[in-house]
């Protein structure tokens, strides 16, 4: 299945059925698939070869989500392109993809006309919606498509080129194929509940997990929802007017679902799947949200190497055979999908046993085809023949992966190895904290101390020194924090997950 082939797949079972809704206008799976055959032919007719990689620069937006099955369609390699990244970062992302045409959006020209003169083979430049100078407009680039059917790809091919963030020097390039998509999309089917025609809601940007999210939906004949901007009040207005089936929001946006005044009065009774990861979750928000959203959370562990599906966690593994909620299991990841191996691996290779924490490393056809042109990193990631994650966790005795930490977040204090993650659970456990992130500081006595940096719950104050008895009195003194900080807001990426690197570049002597 090439990602086209998802589209065509809902549309063969509806074509003037809604396929893609924004601000109340829907194209049907016949509109949208007409514009994609467009699409290919117009990057055919401007050179674009099959292999070729193709990029685009958007908020999220039906126009620009159609170019990426259009670029499919043509046999090309799709490289989404974050808008919220620095025009540095997005110049290194296309140099490093060798992109040879960019579609943006016209709000984003100052960024295009910032970088293109250091990127000289991105030979085509698209405007989907204005008149920018050295750029096609829409209507032009459409224009040079002809009828002649376009070259379809191999079931291996490339499909996406997906970059890494660069806070540990220079990004990397995930290869994903369309085998990667199509796992993925099987263990999406086979795991969580789909009856009927779906419809999905996308609050969070399409070039993530929203985006990949979406092709179990079309190859359902569903309709998917696309918010333009983040806004909590608008997405539960969305989900109440179109009967919104399935979502996802990373927990960070979760927290200020369950924070809105507007919750307890919506009628959320439509949904049957709202996914939530891309960080660990608060297991004191998680059951509030299982009262307060519904018995409908369902928790996804994966990265962009091995996209989404590593372990899984159904609505109904969040709850006991009695009907009660499983508190014992809410910090859990899930268990391991199906089609996935999972193993838990010391700094040796070796294999753990049940119980015991180390790297949690996994093989299967959901994993990357590698890093683009770093055959080096990509020889790191998979040593010992497993794709390692940098995830620290364990395999408790009912099957359940948890993820204790990543490695780099582990902070030694006193001799003691403490895990940030279990810190931060103990803090969003109080009332009024929202959001928080949890780093190891240089300390003269401890080697590095725990702090905590918080944001309040909206109309409330967190004293710091009655936060840190709470921590101490649920985890100890070891792992209590030597430090608390209250924020306003915290740094974020563009997936919502808190940036401890920023934390600690603020907070570091």
């Amino acid at each position: 299945m090439r990602l086209v082939d998802y589209l065509d797949k809902g549309a063969s079972l509806g074509p003037d059925r809604p396929c893609l809704t924004t601000d109340g206008e829907s194209l049907s799976y016949a509109e949208v698939q007409g514009l994609s055959d467009r699409v290919a032919s117009a990057l055919s007719a401007y050179g674009v070869e099959p292999g070729d990689k193709v990029a685009i620069l958007s908020a999220n937006d039906p126009i620009a989500f159609t170019c990426v099955f259009g670029i499919s369609r043509a046999g090309a390699v799709w490289c989404p392109i974050n808008p919220r990244n620095e025009a540095a970062e997005n110049r290194e992302l296309l140099e490093l993809f060798d992109c040879v045409a960019l579609v943006f959006q016209e709000s984003f020209a100052p960024l295009v006309e910032a970088i293109r003169h250091d990127l000289p083979q991105l030979k085509t430049l698209v405007c989907l919606d204005g008149k920018v100078p050295g750029a096609l407009s829409w209507q032009a680039f459409l224009d040079a498509a002809t009828s002649e059917p376009t070259r379809p790809a191999g079931a291996d091919d490339l499909a996406m080129i997906v970059g890494t963030g660069g806070t540990t020097g220079r990004p990397k390039g995930v290869m994903l194929t369309d085998h990667n998509l199509e796992t993925m999309t099987a263990l999406t089917l086979m795991g969580y509940p789909f009856t009927g025609r779906p419809v999905y809601l996308a609050l969070a940007p399409l070039t993530h997990a929203a985006g990949v999210l979406t092709f179990p939906v079309l190859a359902s004949g569903g309709e998917v929802v696309i918010m333009r901007a983040p806004d909590v009040g608008g997405f539960l207005s969305l989900v109440e007017r179109h009967r919104v089936t399935h979502t996802f929001l990373p927990p960070t946006l979760i927290y200020m679902v369950l924070a809105h005044p507007d919750l307890d009065t919506t009628d959320l009774s439509s949904l049957e799947c709202f996914w939530y990861g891309a960080a660990p979750m608060s297991a004191t928000r998680l059951e509030e949200a299982l009262t307060r959203i519904g018995p409908v959370m369902a928790q996804l562990f994966g990265q962009t190497e091995a996209p989404m599906m590593i372990a899984m966690m159904p609505p109904a593994d969040h709850f006991r055979p009695d009907g009660s909620v499983a508190t014992e299991r809410l910090s859990a990841a899930g268990r391991p999908a199906p089609l996935v191996t999972v193993a838990i691996l010391d700094d040796s290779g070796r294999q753990l046993r049940q119980g015991e924490s180390g790297e949690i490393c996994v093989r299967g056809s959901l994993v990357m085809a590698g890093y683009y042109k770093n055959p080096d990193a990509t020889a790191e990631a998979s040593a010992h023949g497993w794709h390692h994650t940098g995830d620290i966790g364990f395999v408790d005795d009912e099957g359940f992966l948890h993820i204790v930490d990543r490695a780099k977040d582990m902070i030694i204090t006193g001799g003691f190895n403490v895990y940030s993650t279990e810190v931060e659970q103990a803090v969003l456990a109080h009332p009024d904290v929202q959001d928080c992130g949890v780093i190891g500081l240089p300390d003269e006595k401890w080697g590095e101390r725990v702090v905590a940096v918080v944001q309040p719950q909206p109309g409330h104050t967190v004293d710091p020194a009655e936060l840190t008895a709470f921590v101490k009195e649920r985890i100890g003194s070891v792992k209590a924090p030597k430090q608390v900080e209250v924020w306003p807001d915290l740094p974020r990426s563009k997936v919502g997950k808190v940036l401890k690197t920023e934390i600690k570049s603020t907070l570091s002597p």
